[in-house]
């Protein structure tokens, strides 16, 4: 025997080891907890169970409902400020939108009749707080600790869900909190945070009955601000609306396009209210529907040259919104040099706000940019000395968006995941951390869209949540782990993206966790388009792994060479001859044999 065959002999010698005595696709037993029955939750309730065999699916919700924050919001005018047939999901349709802004109340319903269709129920856990979570290292499981409210009895209790696959999906507009104005305690009157306002058993316009003689304040100028004003302004006798900073009104997303699909005439590009006929057209024209859809998506992916600092599209916009606030504005003309801003258009959340322009201009409005010096007992006082009487205060002044999260995440060695996100969050792609494994985030730092539907993102996250449990079953891992080189690898690319956009001019917002300046930490460093294409296909090289099997061998997965409809003579043995895994090519046209 030759020195070369005898080391081979040896080594493969080493390597022997005894098969698996299970079949390929015997699947263990995999549990996943997901928290938050937002968007994000429901969908992972969808596609969970649909796609991962012998799955065992909790999502956690601390609320009384599904919906997360469409659930949560109840304020005034609460819509979508991006069409309502782009924001939807791909397998989801709704043919019956009441306009083309779709108001809360229907995205709630929208949402509810998906997770009534689909049976969600089964896998939600409402009113169950997610509380902490710890990692295992010897184990390879996350402890999941929840409290949960009795909703007879008002008892709190606490358990703990020991999972394989954690998935954080809570959104990153989520929690508020109140202004730092001096005396807002003090005040006597109706205080409210959009966030918060709570109508009971009554519609927001059962409740803005009681308010045609109140004198109402408005303090923010941001996207629930202006849903806000238009929404109470003919509802109460005086409004004052307190702006602090500048803002761009957005033309309506694809007014024109909407209005020439629909077949109207110029007049009608600026009323967003689809008609009986036009909502009988699209339940029952399927043709229309769909270019109706597409068409609007197409628009919507349109508009990512418009982030660009100096393109074409964001010169043109600047103008084109500059010359619609004018106009709406020539009542009081003064308000459009107070509210448009020197920073480029999109460097702060756009929003179209159809009917805020025209509320302004009402003479039952008042906009006041005097800063607040505090608030009293009966009004607010300005640092002019200015006094208003009110009865009513309205804070729509946004969320805490500093990613850092209500409750505690711990991974290896004891690493908490909000020390580890200081000064600010750094991920692999959005959705994973270094040091936290099995953990997959849905709508994590820089996960948001900048132009385009924040869904398709949502889709896109948890389908890849479900490859990587699908590749932790299949492979019978342990762990799957983000390495440190590859979350840094992104983090460079998130820094050298960003000077080149109107994001990282000097704007405040909560793009950069409500700062002027610094890290763009809300969004994904591209298009909405570039994204999806970004993590449809995850890199496996980017990932540390640990085996749950007592071996080194890495097909030690592949078991003892069948699959288990051959190993128990049940199932389907000609399962690829099913339509779903067919792949027929088309057949080439227009080329001439010799």
């Amino acid at each position: 025997m030759s020195p070369d065959q005898s080391a081979n002999h040896t080594d493969t010698n080493h390597r022997q080891f005894t098969p698996g005595n299970f079949a390929i696709d015997e699947y263990r037993p995999i549990r996943v907890a997901v928290i938050g029955a937002g968007i994000s939750g429901i969908v992972a309730g969808v596609r969970f169970p649909q796609k991962v065999p012998n799955v065992e699916l909790t999502i956690y919700e601390k609320d009384d409902g599904v919906g997360g924050t469409w659930y949560r919001n109840r304020y005034p005018g609460l819509a979508c400020d991006i069409p309502a047939h782009c924001y939807q999901l791909t397998f989801e349709e709704k043919k019956d939108w009441s306009g083309l802004y779709a108001p809360g109340t229907e995205i709630r319903e929208y949402l509810q009749g998906i997770v009534d269709k689909h049976k969600l129920m089964r896998f939600i856990k409402l009113r169950h707080e997610v509380v902490g979570a710890q990692y295992n290292e010897d184990t390879g499981k996350w402890h999941v600790r929840v409290r949960h409210i009795d909703p007879d009895t008002g008892v709190r209790s606490e358990l703990e869900d020991v999972v394989d696959i954690l998935v954080p999906a809570v959104g990153v507009l989520s929690r508020w909190d109140w202004p730092d104005i001096d005396g807002l305690r003090d005040f006597q009157g109706e205080l409210h945070h959009t966030a918060g306002f709570d109508p009971k058993e009554k519609t927001w316009q059962e409740v803005a009955d009681d308010w045609k003689d109140k004198k109402v304040a408005v303090i923010g100028v941001g996207s629930s601000a202006i849903q806000l004003v238009p929404a109470i302004q003919p509802k109460v006798q005086k409004l004052y609306n307190y702006v602090r900073g500048k803002t761009w009104l957005a033309v309506p997303f694809a007014s024109n396009t909407f209005a020439t699909l629909l077949d109207r005439g110029p007049d009608g590009a600026e009323d967003y209210r689809f008609s009986a006929k036009e909502i009988e057209r699209f339940k029952t024209d399927e043709d229309f529907y769909r270019r109706f859809r597409t068409v609007m998506e197409n628009d919507m992916n349109s508009m990512h040259a418009a982030t660009l600092r100096g393109s074409n599209l964001q010169e043109q916009a600047t103008q084109l919104f500059e010359a619609n606030m004018r106009r709406k504005l020539v009542k009081k003309p003064w308000i459009a040099e107070s509210l448009m801003p020197t920073f480029p258009v999109a460097c702060r959340r756009l929003t179209p706000g159809p009917g805020y322009l025209e509320a302004l201009v009402e003479d039952n409005v008042e906009f006041v940019q005097t800063p607040i010096k505090r608030v009293t007992k009966t009004g607010i006082e300005t640092i002019d000395g200015q006094h208003h009487e009110l009865d009513i205060i309205f804070c729509a002044t946004g969320y805490d968006t500093s990613f850092q999260l209500p409750f505690e995440i711990v991974g290896r060695k004891g690493v908490h995941l909000n020390d580890k996100w200081q000064p600010h969050p750094t991920t692999y792609l959005t959705m994973c951390v270094d040091e936290f494994p099995n953990m997959f985030m849905v709508l994590g730092p820089n996960s948001g869209i900048g132009s385009g539907s924040m869904l398709i993102m949502i889709e896109y996250e948890v389908m890849y949540a479900v490859q990587a449990t699908l590749k932790m079953q299949r492979e019978r891992l342990k762990s799957i782990e983000v390495k440190r080189e590859a979350l840094l690898d992104f983090d460079a690319y998130l820094e050298s993206y960003f000077p080149k956009t109107v994001y990282s001019e000097k704007c405040r917002s909560w793009y950069k966790m409500g700062a002027e300046d610094g890290r763009v930490v809300g969004l994904w460093p591209g298009s909405a388009l570039a994204a999806v294409k970004a993590i449809t296909y995850p890199r496996w090289e980017d990932f540390n792994y640990e085996t749950s099997d007592p071996t080194s061998n890495r097909f030690y997965w592949l078991g003892d060479g069948q699959t288990y409809s051959e190993k128990t003579m049940t199932g389907d043995r000609a399962w690829y001859l099913r339509e779903e895994f067919l792949d027929i090519p088309p057949v080439p046209t227009g080329y001439r044999t010799m």
